[in-house]
């Protein structure tokens, strides 16, 4: 039974307070399963011989109590049948087998000690590895959950530079247009006033000339006798 050794070790282990030490703690559940579940596949084992054990002690037991009994049995029957002798026979057997009972009682009782403790460890296995996976489940779930919101916030930098980009180009397509704006408007500025002096001068020029062919289309006219 060396396994036992280990059950003052396996008894007192803290899943949570190595959880706690460890930098990585996925993969020391992993590691941590991997010892317990080979542990389980030898408790189970040895469980199951330390169990045999204390059955095989209890039935030596039971059978040696049976055993007085009936020489006690035999021996009042010896006794009422005036065989005294016989009556000792059976009492010295008895004798023996009680003396024989204490020594099986002893064996029972280590059997039966080391039979509970056994049951108590691989329960205890069993409830760590159910609660190990079940924390290596959630601690999965915890890590894809981060490595999404890590991904996530790239995206965000991502955009917040996007964002930059497109702002800066904003602002160059107002510097632009502000010299668009000033280009015409300096355009505008040198551009002749139509109500200037020289316009005016050809339109009244203009007049005049047209007038002077209208009075020399009139004296033509009169002069014709038309």
């Amino acid at each position: 039974m060396g396994i036992l050794t280990r059950f003052k070790d396996i008894m007192s282990a803290n899943i949570n307070a190595l959880l706690d030490k460890a930098e990585n703690p996925e993969k020391m559940i992993d590691q941590y399963l991997r010892n317990l579940e080979n542990d389980l596949a030898s408790v189970k084992a040895e469980t199951a011989s330390v169990i045999a054990e204390e059955k095989a002690a209890k039935r030596k037991l039971d059978d040696c109590n049976e055993e007085i009994a009936k020489m006690g049995e035999y021996a009042k029957r010896a006794v009422a049948a005036g065989n005294d002798d016989e009556a000792r026979q059976f009492l010295s057997k008895k004798a023996e087998l009680t003396g024989r009972l204490e020594v099986l009682q002893k064996q029972y009782d280590l059997c039966a000690d080391s039979a509970e403790k056994m049951r108590a460890m691989h329960d205890k296995l069993q409830t760590d590895i159910v609660s190990l996976k079940n924390k290596r489940d959630t601690l999965k779930a915890k890590a894809k959950v981060a490595e999404t919101q890590k991904k996530m916030n790239k995206m965000g930098s991502g955009l917040e530079s996007a964002g930059s980009n497109l702002a800066a180009f904003d602002r160059m397509e107002d510097k632009v247009n502000k010299m668009l704006d000033e280009a015409d408007a300096m355009a505008e500025l040198n551009a002749p006033k139509k109500d200037s002096i020289e316009e005016l001068a050809k339109k009244y020029e203009s007049t005049s000339a047209d007038s002077l062919v209208d009075d020399e289309l009139a004296a033509l006219k009169a002069e014709m006798g038309m």
